[in-house]
């Protein structure tokens, strides 16, 4: 289980090379990559994306996260990285990857821990437009998808 904060760019195909050459004996290796967008959700360019982090309290929300998801889901290893600070549109914001003997395993554990890290990790976001800065918080969707998980069996 590796979890880290990135505060520069980095490449999520690098990521996923270096752990797909660790999960020997894992038929099914999954990840993610989510990206800065371009637009605000009200259709304004976003300049940057900041995401302001509490480098401890960070690093434990998202260790936690991955932990529950070891517990959850049969899988031999995972890998978060996200980043923090000033972030430019089109850049990657996360990386989530999974390795388990079995696909659904891999592909649950990443949807579950991305769906976790949109609600739960501890990040304070702020969009910057043209027409100023503005907090974001997680959406009523993004709450819907975490919380399905509480009504899924466990593996």
């Amino acid at each position: 289980m590796e979890c880290s904060l990135a505060d520069a760019p980095f490449d999520p195909a690098s990521e996923l090379s270096r752990f797909g050459g660790r999960v020997d004996g894992c038929g099914a290796i999954a990840s993610f990559s989510g990206v800065a967008r371009p637009l605000s959700k009200q259709g304004s360019d976003v300049s940057a994306l900041l995401l302001e982090s509490h480098p401890r309290l960070t690093l434990l929300s998202m260790e936690d996260i991955a932990e529950d998801a070891r517990k959850r889901f049969e899988i031999r290893s995972l890998r978060i990285v996200h980043r923090h600070g000033l972030v430019a549109p089109g850049e990657t914001i996360v990386f989530v990857a999974a390795a388990s003997p079995h696909r659904r395993a891999a592909l649950d554990a990443v949807d579950y821990m991305m769906d976790r890290l949109k609600t739960e990790a501890v990040f304070w976001k702020r969009e910057d437009t043209p027409a100023g800065s503005s907090w974001i918080e997680p959406t009523d969707d993004d709450y819907a998808d975490r919380d399905r998980w509480d009504h899924s069996p466990r593996n």
